[in-house]
């Protein structure tokens, strides 16, 4: 048997403590991507050993919500895998329109970019005002963010040509106003968007979809965690519903691979075939 060396150990306490502490669920997260986000927060935050910054988070909730911040990744793109929206609006959209209303689950949403992705989506489409749209996050302050909807204005550039690679209609300038070295994006986009607070690791399903998207935020779970986020996805959704996910992830291999099947399997888009 091999024993976990000093530094794991003092990981795994970690985790368990900021359970304990404020009930945020990351003991099972990958290693070997939560090791290296941790050690550049004890740089960052100038801690000697992880020790040392467990004790600080245990009694200093401003401190632990910067050690969030590392915890959580919170960077996005807007039309990031440009394939992706074009596949979604090709393959899916179709689908969508057959419903009076829809409900769509944008989980684990960072910062908001992927979220007014799909709400320009969905409104060249004719189908912003008859969705509902939940955006969930464990992050407060990715949250706040994404309710904001400002970005730098240095980054549109490359949202702009990712935009008309994923089929955009018109200019994405149409959907934002530029001030100093910012941009606002139109309120309008948000008015059917709910942002929450909603854990994959610990919180159960909250409302019936039509399509779940949640890219890029299973490849930092170990193999349990994204068991049980697949499972909540699958309860989420409709007959027939569709799950995005990250080009990196895949259903593949899991327990419910065969709840599945590949709508557009390169840009990893299923259907539920299985209530």
């Amino acid at each position: 048997m091999n024993n976990p060396d000093s530094g794991t150990i003092e990981l795994r306490l970690l985790m368990e403590a900021i359970y304990l502490k404020y009930s945020y669920d990351f003991r099972d997260y990958s290693g070997a991507s939560q090791k290296r986000r941790v050690h550049h927060a004890l740089h960052q935050m100038d801690c000697e050993s992880i020790s040392e910054l467990q004790a600080r988070v245990l009694h200093d909730p401003d401190a632990f919500m910067t050690l969030l911040q590392y915890l959580t990744i919170p960077t996005s793109e807007m039309f990031r895998d440009p394939a992706y929206f074009l596949a979604l609006r090709e393959q899916v959209v179709p689908h969508l329109h057959t419903y009076p209303s829809l409900k769509i689950w944008i989980a684990g949403c960072s910062t908001g970019e992927e979220v007014y992705s799909i709400a320009i989506m969905l409104k060249e489409e004719g189908l912003l005002e008859r969705s509902i749209i939940y955006a969930t996050d464990i992050n407060p302050q990715s949250l706040e963010r994404a309710r904001k909807g400002v970005y730098p204005l240095e980054r549109m550039r490359a949202y702009t040509a990712s935009y008309q690679m994923a089929g955009g209609r018109a200019a994405l300038s149409d959907y934002y106003t530029a001030a100093y070295d910012s941009v606002l994006f139109d309120r309008s986009l948000i008015d059917n968007v709910s942002f929450a607070d909603h854990s994959l690791a610990t919180d159960s399903v909250f409302s019936e979809t039509h399509l779940v998207c949640c890219r890029n935020v299973l490849i930092y779970f170990n193999r349990r965690l994204q068991e049980r986020a697949l499972g909540l996805f699958h309860d989420s959704l409709c007959y027939r519903g569709f799950l995005g996910l990250g080009s990196k992830e895949t259903i593949d291999f899991s327990a419910y691979a065969g709840a599945f099947e590949p709508l557009v399997k390169p840009e990893r888009i299923y259907r539920k075939v299985a209530k």
